[in-house]
């Protein structure tokens, strides 16, 4: 029995030694190297290489060598210009241009451009529309244009409008539509199609609507209706529908004392048979600004606001554009 204690004592410690001299010896298959925290993590630590010795070089295996090369998170297909492809949608109830692009993973001036959409808000159950394959817009080619200059108008390449639209030379063709891959409508495009270009001067319903009707002074006779009438007790403050800068204000034998906005991308605004006018000429007014209070003055068969908008001096739908 002690011979077996003694004998099972000195095994231990031979192994003990020969664990001593794998580690230390200088062709070792482990090495361990203390490791700051900075570089190790909170408390430092012990850091380990693995080695293939291979004659006088050394193949060291450690987590640096073991990373990879960065990769581009965006396929390289979808970074390069492609041709324009376009899938169709069946427009089923509940939809929208805004829920569209979203689930399409499109800007809304993309869908609105490509299926030349004048306002949403009339968007139809059963309408087919056309989904492209990548972000963009439609460009009406006018007589004068050249490839280069609609690519420095929107920012773009001409090679990758050429690609986009399969053009084999620069040629292009007046009266037809060129696609512009990643440009956007402006967002007074964008207002103007969804309908949020304007506030309502007043709180109240529209009484008589833009377009013809039976002129309210002749029971005979039909007239186009320049604008939209809003109806409002006197004193009634009126409001203006978009920030601009007064041109006009006066009084007219229709109108009565009246106000005209000019605002931007051509559009002007009219308020007609003001009771009072709080504004001046020249005067820059900010959106919701009070300009004046409801009346009756001018032709006018009770206190109401007669609203009219223009765009680049033509009347236009006012309720098309308000939100």
């Amino acid at each position: 029995m002690v011979l077996l204690e003694k004998n099972g004592s000195l095994v231990f410690r031979m192994a003990a030694v020969f664990c001593l001299f794998v580690v230390y010896w200088p062709g070792n298959l482990i090495k361990q190297r203390e490791i700051p925290a900075a570089e190790s993590g909170i408390g430092g630590g012990t850091f380990s290489e693995e080695v293939i010795s291979s004659g006088e070089d050394s193949i060291i295996l450690s987590p640096a060598s073991l990373e990879t090369e960065s990769v581009e998170l965006e396929p390289e297909a979808f970074s390069k210009p492609r041709a324009l492809i376009c899938d169709t949608h069946l427009v089923q109830s509940g939809e929208n241009i805004s829920t569209l692009a979203v689930n399409y993973g499109l800007n809304q001036g993309t869908i609105i451009s490509v299926n030349k959409i004048a306002n949403t808000r009339l968007l139809q159950i059963g309408k087919v529309l056309k989904i492209p394959n990548q972000d963009g817009i439609l460009h009406p080619v006018r007589s004068g244009d050249t490839l280069d200059s609609i690519a420095e108008k929107y920012k773009a390449d001409s090679e990758a409008i050429k690609i986009a639209n399969e053009l084999f030379s620069g040629n292009i063709a007046a009266g037809t539509d060129l696609f512009i891959p990643g440009a956007k409508l402006d967002w007074v495009t964008i207002q103007e199609a969804n309908g949020d270009l304007f506030i309502w001067p007043v709180n109240g319903r529209i009484t008589s609507s833009y377009g013809y009707r039976i002129d309210p002074f002749n029971a005979n006779r039909r007239q186009f209706h320049s604008g939209i009438d809003i109806s409002g007790n006197t004193g009634t403050p009126i409001k203006a529908a978009m920030a601009g800068r007064v041109s006009i204000v006066g009084y007219d034998s229709v109108f009565g004392n009246y106000v005209v906005i000019s605002h931007h991308s051509g559009y002007r605004t009219l308020y007609g048979h003001m009771s009072v006018i709080r504004t001046r000429t020249g005067a820059y007014v900010s959106l919701g600004e009070w300009i004046g209070d409801v009346g009756s003055t001018g032709l006018s068969t009770g206190p109401h606001l007669h609203f009219i908008v223009y765009k680049n001096g033509v009347t236009v739908n006012p309720r098309s554009l308000m939100r």
